[in-house]
């Protein structure tokens, strides 16, 4: 099989799996952090920073809410990474954003993430400081043992597959049309 057909069928079995009341429930959840004044905070490691990056220039744009992902800023978060060390660099760096229950976070994440396994303990400590303030959580995360488990092409696939059918597929209502340089 083409390496173009095996990605389609997988992206397609992808896709089939895909949960529409819990994406329309994401989205009800987006929208109330937005009415409410709150803030979206997407993190991610490796590839799924990049995405975290562009996802937060999406919502920022698109659904006009205030996104940030730490990853953006670099110099401070190798920083941060320095002073407090790699496993708690997001926790550090939204306690200094004053996180709070008005707040989302958006994790990305192919691998998931374990303590216990060393497996991106920065996404599992932040997510540990987000309950404790309240906030809102969310992810597009796969297996702890996807990386085992899942076939090199299948996980390139998994990897675009999940970010893009999870984030540009959400569309949140806006109260009015938003109206981009006098554009609606």
């Amino acid at each position: 099989m083409s390496y173009s057909k095996q990605h389609l069928r997988e992206a397609t079995e992808i896709l089939a799996k895909l949960d529409p009341t819990l994406c329309e429930k994401a989205v009800e959840l987006l929208a109330r952090v937005r009415a409410r004044g709150g803030r979206l905070f997407i993190l991610g490691v490796g590839g799924s920073a990049a995405n975290a990056s562009h996802a937060a220039n999406d919502f920022r744009k698109l659904a006009e809410i205030e996104a940030y992902a730490p990853t953006d800023n670099v110099s401070e978060l190798t920083a941060c990474t320095n002073d407090d060390g790699w496993s708690s660099v997001f926790a550090e760096w939204l306690k200094g954003s004053r996180l709070n229950e008005k707040d989302a976070i958006l994790v990305l994440s192919v691998g998931g993430g374990s303590l216990e396994r060393n497996v991106s303990p920065n996404l599992v400590s932040a997510l540990q400081l987000a309950k404790e303030r309240a906030c809102a959580i969310l992810g597009i995360v796969g297996p702890l043992s996807s990386r085992q488990s899942i076939p090199q092409t299948s996980r390139r696939t998994l990897r675009r597959s999940k970010l893009w059918c999870g984030i540009c597929g959400f569309r949140i209502p806006l109260s009015k049309s938003p109206r981009r340089n006098g554009k609606a």
